[in-house]
């Protein structure tokens, strides 16, 4: 479905004119928090049977201004007009009676109820005399996975899911909830390639049945392929919207970051050195199976593989997350026993985990007490840790990894998505390590953020640190590793060099049938 281009979001257009109005209209939305505007007059419409995309850096004002639509947040200023009559959305129940749902970046599921429950919380079927009908919700939760293609146990524990299954849960709740609207906020960030297939494919038949979707995401090349329209926001402000191009996405990350971007993937200036890194027959059952790997400093290898096989999981182990069953660890060439977190970062390895939120932060403290948190025996002076030290070394790292805070006493659960991320960063930096894993650095992160971070790596590895680096962007795996290390099933099926290899050869190594695994080239 192909959706005239506005001339203008700012258009003056009123819902009372004679064409037919959009289904959304959102009209000079302000949003202020202790006197820092967020959002400054910001315009977006929405059509039926059509996907907006919405696109701008991280702390741009994206989500503030998706959460004031679903009633998660008041407005200071603006109207809504939905199907051309004023919307008075003040609460999450108002946006619910027009159809209006929204999947979030950050998930919002109870992990300790079933995937069935949390697809129907506050919908839940009920037997005649109001009791609960459980088997009528996990029969209808099961229909509705498998229509999206989604391959999910609908009586499983959230807990037991994996970040990417949690992110299917969110969608199908979405889906099944919402006849108008549905906002999708970074809902590919967890997703394999096959799953955003899947995802996509949905979003089709939600076009051709007249549902409108705004579709929040820093993946432009996702937008070409799905998107209508698109629009920019910068510091709070909309200061682009067009149709959505198909290939040049210069004028939208111009419009983004306020300046160009070349070169997202950097070239390296050293050529990896000796080994620092050599793990032989690491396993732990139902994980890994004999893992066998060298990283070499100055190197960045990309380790890839569907989601479940075993990525993340190896990475946990090698932190000691996970105690490996079997297996040796040389780091330097001496043997290290790595049986705890701690036992890995005084050997000098650390890990960026995927899940920023719950294993990467303590969200509740300010920014300078999480930077410093990895390394406080750095700070400490006559058996107190120095505040003023550590306020120091947190504005060194916000200064040089352009986080941006109001100072180093924000809260870091206020700090945006790609912010946080960085503050991640900052953290592990602190402890000056040799050996880097990091397990989707760039998801859910900005374009000018991401490539400070492609620089940031570029920085480390030329310093003689040795990065693993798991990504489901096979683009940025090729773009940033040396070699590529493929995983299907819990084991490392396949070594290649990134300059002689391609996303189809990697795909192909990563969906090997199973009694093709085995045939393991290093």
């Amino acid at each position: 479905m192909t959706v005239p281009p506005e001339t203008s979001i700012n258009s003056e257009t009123s819902p009372s004119d004679s064409k037919p109005p959009a289904r959304l209209e959102m009209r000079g939305v302000s949003k202020s928090f202790s006197g820092v505007t967020v959002l400054r007059r910001a315009n977006l419409t929405a059509k039926a049977g059509e996907v907006h995309g919405l696109v701008g850096e991280n702390g741009a004002g994206k989500s503030t201004l998706m959460k004031i639509l679903s009633g998660e947040l008041p407005r200071d200023a603006g109207e809504i007009f939905w199907e051309g009559r004023p919307a008075g959305i003040e609460s999450r129940s108002d946006s619910q009676r027009l159809g209006i749902s929204m999947i979030h970046q950050e998930l919002s599921l109870a992990p300790h109820l079933s995937v069935a429950a949390n697809i129907f919380l506050g919908r839940e079927p009920l037997k005649g005399w109001g009791a609960l009908d459980r088997r009528a919700e996990l029969e209808e939760a099961t229909r509705s996975l498998a229509e999206l293609g989604f391959e999910l146990d609908a009586s499983r524990p959230v807990s037991l899911l994996n970040p990417a299954e949690r992110q299917l849960v969110e969608i199908a709740r979405a889906l099944t909830a919402s006849s108008g609207l549905i906002i999708m906020d970074e809902p590919t960030s967890s997703l394999s390639s096959p799953e955003v297939e899947d995802l996509f494919s949905v979003v089709e038949k939600l076009k051709q049945r007249g549902v409108s979707i705004i579709f929040v995401t820093h993946r432009l090349e996702e937008l070409a392929r799905i998107a209508d329209r698109v629009t920019v926001l910068r510091d709070g402000a909309v200061v682009h919207s067009t149709e959505m191009p198909r290939k040049d996405f210069s004028p939208l990350i111009h419009a983004m970051v306020g300046r160009e971007l070349r070169d997202l993937f950097p070239a390296r200036k050293v050529l990896p050195g000796p080994v620092i890194l050599k793990v032989e027959n690491l396993s732990r059952r139902g994980m890994i199976e004999n893992a066998n790997l060298e990283l070499r400093r100055g190197e960045v290898v990309g380790l890839a593989g569907l989601i479940g096989a075993g990525c993340t999981e190896l990475v946990e182990t090698l932190f000691g997350a996970w105690p490996p069953e079997t297996g040796e660890v040389r780091i330097e060439g001496k043997p290290v026993s790595i049986r705890a977190p701690q036992d890995a970062i005084r050997a000098g390895m650390v890990l960026i985990t995927e899940d920023r939120k719950t294993t990467g932060l303590a969200l509740p403290l300010p920014l300078s007490h999480n930077i410093t948190l990895s390394n406080l025996r750095a700070l400490v002076r006559a058996g107190k840790i120095g505040l003023r030290e550590e306020k120091r070394v947190a504005q060194k790292f916000i200064e040089r990894l352009r986080i941006r805070a109001s100072s180093v006493d924000q809260k870091t659960a206020s700090l945006s998505g790609g912010n946080q991320q960085k503050a991640v960063l900052a953290k592990w930096l602190f402890c000056e390590p040799r050996i880097f894993l990091l397990d989707e650095p760039t998801r859910g992160v900005d374009v000018g953020s991401r490539q400070e971070i492609y620089g940031l790596m570029n920085e480390l590895a030329e310093a003689g640190a040795a990065i693993l680096m798991i990504s489901s962007e096979l683009e940025e795996i090729l773009g940033m590793s040396d070699r590529v290390l493929v995983m299907r099933a819990g084991r490392i099926v396949k070594e290649l060099v990134t300059r002689e290899t391609s996303q189809e050869e990697i795909m192909h190594y990563a969906a090997l049938a199973s009694s093709n695994a085995g045939e393991e080239v290093h």
